[in-house]
């Protein structure tokens, strides 16, 4: 068995969202899955990173999930079903939900006692979050998608013989979201065993707000701040900066945290041990909340009007080096980051972020040849265009870039390279690779060299997002041999490599 890829190794990896794989059905946790692992491993990298895998909003977005501790069912692969029994050829053309259905349908009459009991042991195992979860959903379909603060109001405040009275009237229901679930869980580990196998972690990405309309807010009412009626009295966002005369409204409810920190911060460590048991590493996504943040009152229609409030991070830190083992975690430390937000960071030994596509505009100490060792080098997120996108931007396509400071980061760009870029996406990687960093990741967009056309997310946009997927055969051995000799150049191929 190789060894267990860490963040404090030199070693790189590939940012690449699930759903961006090929396949006719749509990217999911089947062959393909397994497939690009091999690419990684035959190409020398340690890392696959990926967006949250929780079921994504109605735009797409994973970072706005109704279950923050479910897996997405999108990613179920519907031909491992079938490959199992539990579908026919003729019933792959469903949809998801269709064929899902089917599945439970059949695993209720035919599936053996193995089966059964391993659902009835993760049942069990996972009952602290699944109850609730499957019991949100199925009072969702029955309410017609209506968010949960227009139920009925005892199952709105959830009275115990109410939800005693819901689970007894649609048991079949609340089963087979659990069954969902239990798929899910099954595929997910089918990809991570062979992850493990052949030496490549799984970096996972998990949003710091859950969305109002969730099995989470629903359940956990009291750890956020709500009105009498459960909808949110101040949200989440960020304040006015250089992107956004109005700042970012995001809408997700705030947490109130004296209540967390009576209970020990107990639901957040559930949250995070049910991270550490699906990944290696975890992005922990606006880092800077965790020490302050932007409170907006909920009747605002922009994020002009708030106020920067202070959160328990030493102390919740601490409960989590104490409680959850097994995960090391990334500080996605960007955006307006204060002396206070560097020491928690670094008090706690987090690495944080560093983005080629950020480095130029500033001075040479901000190059990627200067960043930290103790830090995650990218050459550009889910967040920003791809690298081909962002050089042959003239300032026109990205708000905020004008024409005078997109030539000057490409001015930039050329005195790191020390010469005219051949093809900017692979100049931009060569230079995240030989940077000082440990961990150096790539959006696959880059090592692809697609253009702006592949990139994963425009922030305050709801269009066209979240739908990047990669063409069968673009991981060809050419393309293989290439990271590969980077990567063994870079220092960074993983020990016996």
């Amino acid at each position: 068995m190789p060894s267990k890829p860490t963040l404090s190794r030199r070693l790189s990896g590939v940012l690449l969202h699930p759903t961006s794989l090929p396949g006719p059905r749509g990217g999911t946790l089947g062959l393909e899955a397994l497939r690009f692992v091999d690419f990684l491993a035959d190409c020398g990298q340690s890392w696959w990173q990926m967006l949250p895998v929780c079921q994504p909003d109605e735009i797409g977005s994973p970072y706005a999930s109704p279950s923050i501790f479910g897996g997405s069912p999108g990613l179920i692969s519907v031909d491992l079903l079938a490959a199992e029994g539990l579908l026919k050829k003729a019933e792959l053309g469903q949809s998801k939900v269709k064929a899902l259905r089917t599945a439970f349908s059949q695993f209720r009459r035919r599936v053996g006692r193995e089966e059964r009991e391993d659902f009835e042991a993760f049942r069990a195992r996972e009952a602290s979050w699944l109850a609730d979860h499957a019991l949100f959903f199925a009072l969702k379909d029955a309410f017609n998608g209506h968010p949960w603060t227009a139920w009925d109001e005892r199952l709105r405040r959830r009275e115990p013989a109410r939800l005693e009275e819901a689970r007894g009237r649609m048991p079949d229901e609340i089963r087979f979201h659990e069954f969902a679930q239990w798929l899910f869980a099954r595929q997910w580990e089918a990809v991570r065993r062979h992850a493990q196998a052949r030496g490549v972690g799984l970096m996972g990405d998990t949003p710091i707000y859950v969305r109002h309309d969730s099995a989470d807010c629903w359940a956990h009412q009291e750890l956020f701040f709500l009105d009498d009626a459960g909808r949110p009295s101040v949200v989440a966002g960020v304040p006015p900066d250089y992107f956004s005369e109005t700042g970012q409204l995001w809408g997700n409810p705030l947490y109130r945290w004296d209540r967390h920190r009576e209970e020990g911060f107990a639901w957040w460590m559930s949250r995070l041990r049910n991270c550490s048991a699906r990944f290696d590493a975890l992005r922990l996504d606006h880092f800077i909340g965790f020490r302050n943040y932007w409170e907006i009152p909920a009747a605002e229609k922009t994020a002009v009007k708030g106020r920067w409030v202070q959160a328990p991070g030493d102390e919740f830190f601490e409960t989590v080096r104490r409680e959850v083992t097994g995960l090391e975690i990334v500080a996605e430390d960007l955006g307006a980051v204060t002396p206070e937000v560097i020491a928690l960071r670094d008090k706690f030994s987090f690495p944080g972020m560093r983005l080629a596509q950020f480095s130029f505009g500033g001075s040479e100490k901000d190059w990627p040849g200067r960043w930290p060792e103790h830090s995650v080098a990218y050459t550009g997120t889910h967040d920003n265009d791809t690298t081909r996108g962002w050089w042959e931007d003239d300032g026109t396509l990205n708000a905020g870039r004008s024409a005078a400071q997109a030539e000057k980061e490409r001015r930039a760009f050329r005195r790191a390279l020390g010469r005219e870029p051949e093809l900017p996406s692979w100049d931009m990687t060569t230079l995240a690779w030989r940077s000082p960093a440990r961990t150096a990741i790539a959006p696959l967009q880059d090592l692809l060299n697609v253009g702006g056309e592949g990139r994963m997310n425009r922030p305050g946009t709801v269009e066209a997002n979240w739908r990047w997927r990669m063409d069968a055969g673009a991981l060809t051995t050419r393309l293989s041999g290439r990271l590969g000799l980077l990567t063994g150049a870079c220092g960074r191929a993983p020990e016996g490599q």
